[in-house]
Order: structure tokens, then sequence, then C-alpha cells
């Protein structure tokens, strides 16, 4: 039997200096990968360690995006600590911080400070809207990287007036975007022997979210507006009426509207002038609903998506969060995990989800005590 392959990123130390989210998630997916994840916290500890939800006084918020993590507390404006830090960077892979620009600077941690220790580190600086510009030292949380990125422009319905999406993607589409930065910097550093200053920002990372939307743009001029769950472009795709409840439908070729048509015993929509192709179908999307919702209607969901599975053609239930993560999918891909935690009892978490086929899964670490590991790390032990 073949012994499986390391981790992923087995051996590489990641020296974290960031806080509460897009920064966390970014090295919760690292060490995930295996990396060896060193979180550096203020003596009265990160910041989302004091944010809700709590359960028996622990931050469970934390704890999620801060597994896999050792810990240690330092005072960065303090010399000695602040020396320990440089040390522990010389040996290091990666550092992580999202403070606002110039901060680094002002600490004496920053790039080159860095780089004057190890010319091999890659060095992530994650902000709202980057280490330079017009805006970079403006302050940034999600909503507003949402609002002004055009996301909450496009999302809501008509009525509904720009609305927020229901996490926080701003921040955790940024830390994805930071680990790929950082996993392809680590590439060119062991090519080369050196490494580089990564500039990851939140403004920049939700607009590259938006191909659909910058595509109308560019086709028509018009700025891309709210249509609610439907598809701008594609039509049926949506969310839609049965007896008992929603089901979505998502249909994008000619030849999926025409099983449909069939499926519905409705044929005679195929050449309905009205909906013989996409652009017409969305132009007329309401007369198309109602011809779906009526033949939806009398039908439960469950008895629809039957119909629409045998024919092959996408649809599904709207499930909430918590059937999402308890349903038979999630168990099967094995993407919950849980841990023990001494202070908030049993934990769970979604692992980062990429399948690597050949490298063994590292074993569940549960997320850091405050400063838990000072004399662990600071003595130069692996981690455990």
């Amino acid at each position: 039997m073949t012994t499986p392959a390391l981790p992923p990123l087995d051996g590489i130390r990641v020296v974290d200096l960031s806080r509460v989210l897009a920064g966390p998630f970014c090295t919760a997916l690292l060490a995930d990968a295996g990396a060896d994840v060193v979180k550096i916290e203020s003596k009265a500890g990160e910041d989302s360690r004091h944010l809700g939800p709590f359960r028996d006084g622990e931050s469970i918020y934390f704890n999620v995006l801060n597994r896999g993590k050792r810990s240690i507390a330092l005072d960065l404006k303090d010399p000695e600590d602040r020396e320990s830090l440089l040390q522990l960077i010389e040996d290091a892979d990666v550092v992580v911080e999202n403070f606002r620009p110039g901060v680094t600077t002002r600490l004496g941690i920053d790039y080159e400070a860095a780089r004057a220790r190890n010319p091999k580190i890659v060095y992530a600086s994650i902000s709202g809207f980057g280490q330079k510009g017009p805006m970079a030292g403006a302050a940034a949380y999600d909503l507003v990287v949402q609002a002004l990125s055009g996301v909450m422009s496009i999302t809501g319905t008509e009525d509904s007036g720009p609305t927020r999406l229901g996490e926080s993607f701003g921040d955790t589409i940024t830390g994805v975007f930071a680990a790929w930065g950082i996993s392809t910097a680590l590439l060119a550093a062991r090519a080369t022997g050196q490494g580089q200053h990564l500039d990851v920002a939140m403004f920049d990372s939700m607009l590259a979210m938006l191909p659909t939307a910058h595509s109308q743009l560019q086709a028509s001029g018009e700025t891309p507006k709210r249509v609610g769950n439907r598809h701008p472009v594609s039509t049926p795709f949506d969310t839609y009426r049965a007896d008992d409840g929603l089901f979505v439908l998502a249909i994008a070729s000619e030849k999926g509207f025409q099983t449909l048509a069939r499926t519905m015993g409705r044929e005679e929509l195929i050449t309905d002038p009205r909906f013989t192709e996409d652009a017409l179908r969305t132009e007329n999307e309401p007369a198309l609903r109602k011809e779906i919702e009526s033949w939806a209607a009398g039908r439960t969901v469950t008895e629809v998506l039957e119909l629409l599975d045998a024919a092959g053609l996408a649809g599904s239930e709207v499930w909430n969060v918590q059937q999402a993560l308890g349903s038979e999918q999630a168990r099967y891909r094995g993407v919950v995990e849980t841990f023990e935690h001494p202070k908030a009892g049993t934990v769970s978490y979604v692992r980062q989800p990429v399948v690597f086929g050949d490298s063994a899964r590292p074993a569940v670490r549960r997320s850091p005590l405050l400063d838990e590991h000072h004399d662990e790390v600071l003595g130069g032990t692996p981690a455990r």
C-alpha cells in the first residue's frame, strides 16, 4: 500500500499578524493545507476573540477562523518583542498582515524589514484598497467594499434597493486570493531564492468577482441592474413557486429549454416567438415565469424536482445553512470537520475545499488559547 504524500504545505511556516477575517481566513486555508501557522496576537488577544457569537465566553467566530494555528502574544511596540518577531521571520516562509497601510512601517516590521532578515520571505499585505492609491488610507469593512465594488448595486430586487450579500464575501474572497497569491509566490521563491511583497486589496478582489456584470456593461454600455434571484442574461434561471415552496431552475441553452417545454407537456413553447432564443426569453421573462409556475402548481417541490431530474435538467430545493452543512453531500465530501476546544467545547468548521488526491490530509488541529504556544514557538519547537 502506497503511503500518501505529505500535506501540500507541510514544512511551510507562516507568521500571521492578521486580525478579524480576511487575513485569518487566508491563513486558516494555509493551515488546512498543512502549513505551520504561528498567530501573533496582542497581549489582550486578537480582536475577533472579543467578537460574537459566544459560547461559554469563547468566540466561536474566532475559533472557526483560527483552527490549526499556534498563538504567541507580543507587544510589537516593545523592542524585545519586535526583535522576537523578526527572529521568527528569519526562519519563516510567509508573513501575512492586514494592518492599515503604513502601520507596519511605523512598527519596523514591514516587508523591507522582513526581507532584510530573510530574502526568501513571501510577505502578503491585505488591505481594503491597496498599499498605494487614492483610497489607500481609507477604513475598509466588508460592507464598505461591497458598496463601492458595485456588488450591492446588482444584488436584490428592483424594489429592495442595493443589498448586501448574506456573508462577508469581500473579506473571504480576499482571503482566498491572498492564499492563492501566497502559494504562487512560494513557487517563484523556491525557483529564484527571492521572495516578494504581495499587495492584496479587498476592492480589487471584489471587482474580480464580477465577470458577468462587467461583460454586460461592455456589451451594452448600460449599467447592470438588480434582477433578484434570476440570471441577468439567461432565462429561465431563477427561483419558482411550487405547491409547497420554492425550487430553483437553471437553464442556459436552447436544448435545455426545449427539454423543459417537453417535460412540462408544452412543446408549443419551443416555437412561441416570445421564447425562441435566450435573449427573447429574458425579455419576456414574466410570461415564461407564468407558464412555469402554472405547470408547477399542484405539484410539490419534490415532485417537480423528480421530473426535472428525470429529464436531465438542473433544479434544486433552496436549503438553509443548517440543511446545507448537515446534508448527505457535505458529509460525503467531508468538508465539515470538528475539534474539541478546552473552553468552547466541540467546534465545527468548513475546511478548505480542495481535495489533494495524492496528499495526506493534515490532522485536525484546534484553535489556540491566547499565547498558548509562546515558549514552544520562540524555543523553535515544531508544530504539534
